[in-house]
């Protein structure tokens, strides 16, 4: 029997919008529609994040993510559904004095950016294990910080088990597997713990089969594991990911070119990693064959 592969699409980020990319998904019904696109080309999952709908800007509203999951189930009741917890963890410091947080900061509390999660109750959300440097420069924005301290992400973790959500262990640098491994030994976290293990941001871990192997085998035994790799990687880390015995992931958030110069629908990228998949010997789960690997409901 062939080895069936979970492939999560994550249809839309938060990040800025490429100026010359036709028509991405900002509005809930784009993001929705693209969601629906992405499962009829053979996504397992579908990875969401809301922006607002006026300025394209991401937006961690519940009202945002309610509407764009209100929609998604309407049309397609059995596509899992993955929702983002990672916005407002944003602290950007003020250039000329980083003590102070510049007006763009962004931290919500652990209710705060879990609130949705317990309304909506999708089958899985992320939690992000990690602290790390992103650099500005886009639109005049400064360099910022994504920070997850360990007693946040403990809060976090617990509400997310209260609501009865899985959570998916976003992890882009091999210390926040060990910061994961922690809070799974101190009980916040259930087993078999879910991990992505997310390569090629910059200034986090490269995108490359030493670094992905290294980061695999940092990994509690009994993991459930995915990898992806952003921009021209994402198609090497779907392929490298299915022959070590991984899942995969795919879709704008991370890569927006079906090679240089050609944009990319969500739907082109999820076919592309389904042929790389079977072309491995392996298939892509079906929702309801995703749900017994992960075991959601």
């Amino acid at each position: 029997m062939k080895r069936k592969i979970v492939l999560t699409c994550a249809v839309t980020g938060d990040g800025p919008i490429h100026p010359r990319y036709p028509d991405y998904p900002v509005t809930p019904e784009q993001i929705a529609g693209a969601c629906i696109e992405a499962a009829k080309a053979g996504a397992s999952v579908v990875h969401i994040h809301g922006r607002n709908p006026a300025t394209g800007l991401g937006d961690r509203s519940p009202e945002v993510f309610g509407d764009i999951v209100d929609l998604v189930r309407k049309q397609d009741s059995n596509v899992l559904i993955n929702l983002t917890t990672g916005m407002g963890a944003t602290f950007v410091p003020e250039p000329a004095n980083e003590a102070a947080a510049h007006p763009t900061t962004d931290i919500g509390t652990a209710g705060d950016r879990v609130g949705h999660v317990r309304d909506l109750k999708p089958q899985l959300c992320t939690l992000d294990a990690t602290t790390m440097n992103l650099e500005g420069g886009i639109a005049g924005a400064p360099d910022c910080i994504f920070m997850n301290t360990p007693g946040k992400l403990r809060d976090m973790a617990e509400l997310i088990r209260s609501a009865k959500v899985k959570p998916e262990i976003e992890v882009f640098n091999p210390g926040d597997i060990l910061l994961a491994r922690r809070l799974i030994e101190h009980r916040h976290l259930d087993e078999p713990p879910l991990f992505q293990i997310c390569l090629g941001v910059k200034w986090s871990a490269p995108a490359d089969a030493r670094t992905l192997i290294y980061m695999k085998d940092l990994l509690p035994a009994n993991a459930i594991w995915s990898a992806f790799g952003i921009s021209r990687w994402q198609m090497e880390v779907v392929a490298l990911s299915t022959i070590l015995g991984g899942h995969c992931r795919v879709g704008l958030e991370d890569n927006i070119y079906l090679e240089r110069g050609v944009f990319a629908t969500n739907g082109q990228l999820v076919e592309r990693a389904c042929r790389i998949i079977r072309d491995l010997g392996c298939e892509v789960a079906t929702p309801d064959e995703a749900r017994e690997i992960l075991g959601v409901f």
